[in-house]
């Protein structure tokens, strides 16, 4: 893979299920064995990533810190609000108090938009310098574990939606600011994540055909994960399909025509993305992936170089 960290904002985007999660704290570690300050944002409430890395999920906004230079933060839709209300609309009094009342917790469940851009709002306020939030860290870098695809197209959209309904004023000005950060690939890259599965890179595919079309986004990688090796030749393959029915050879079929199927998906995707370069992670058969493979998984994805 292309040096994946050369940007400020990552998007780490796909399907759910696909290993977002893995990828992203392995592109995190990465960028802090170059000596980047770096955050992992997580939408909805999700701590994922830091449980991956063997942290504990703190309060949402609060920007943890899970190892010297790595720091966490989950966004959570009201607690955003909250914090808009205070920072950015410094005038407004009670601005807690508001943010927590039900009335108006109705009338942004309702705007259009306004949910999904108080989540990419934060992000976009998390690369600041200097930051908007007060004795706040600067980041050299912030890597978004995204929602699954369909979400993320909406999350990204919300500016400029939002812009629209607004119009004037600085709620649309500020719209409008994110909107042209999340559009410039100087700042922003998009890293894909699949399995070489149907559904996984078919979703894959419309995800790429959605940036380009509606955003004007490129995707900058390409990650294969849980991919299983190739043990068996054509040679192998027939004289399993000729053996007598035992329980090791009905396995070793089943393994050879999953394989087969992930081949298959594989060439599809890298097709599907060209000219995109697509760099594939083995299927680790462990329960639970342990730190050395996530520091394995970053070398392998280009992230630790100098």
């Amino acid at each position: 893979m292309a040096d994946p960290i050369t940007k400020r904002l990552i998007i780490v985007a796909g399907k759910g299920g696909v290993g977002r999660s893995t990828i992203t704290a392995a592109l995190a570690v990465g960028a802090t064995r170059r000596g980047l300050r770096t955050i992992v944002a997580e939408t909805a409430g999700c701590a994922d990533v830091a449980g991956v890395l063997g942290g504990r999920s703190a309060d949402p906004l609060v920007e943890a810190e899970l190892e010297p230079g790595l720091y966490h933060v989950t966004i959570d839709r009201r607690a955003a609000l909250e914090e808009y209300l205070r920072y950015e609309m410094p005038g407004l009094f009670g601005a807690a108090t508001l943010a927590r009342s039900a009335a108006f917790q109705t009338f942004v469940e309702a705007a259009p938009g306004m949910s999904d851009l108080l989540t990419i709002g934060k992000v976009w306020e998390l690369l600041q310098r200097p930051r908007h939030k007060p004795r706040a860290h600067e980041y050299d870098v912030v890597i978004l574990d995204a929602p699954p695809s369909g979400q993320l197209v909406g999350l990204l959209g919300a500016p400029r939606t939002f812009a629209a309904i607004a119009r004037v004023g600085p709620v649309a000005r500020q719209a409008g600011t994110i909107e042209r950060t999340l559009r410039d690939p100087r700042h922003v890259a998009v890293i894909a994540v699949a399995t070489p599965e149907q559904m996984a890179v078919s979703e894959t595919l419309a995800l790429q055909a959605s940036l380009t079309e509606r955003f004007g986004i490129a995707l900058d990688a390409v990650v294969a994960n849980r991919v299983l090796p190739s043990r068996f030749t054509p040679g192998d393959a027939l004289a399993l399909a000729r053996a007598p029915e035992d329980p090791a050879v009905r396995s070793a079929r089943w393994f050879a025509a999953r394989a087969k199927a992930q081949r298959a998906q594989l060439a599809r995707l890298r097709r599907g993305v060209a000219p995109t370069r697509c760099t594939t992670l083995p299927l680790r058969f462990e329960a639970a992936l342990e730190r050395d493979d996530i520091e394995r998984f970053a070398q392998l994805l280009g992230a630790t170089r100098s």
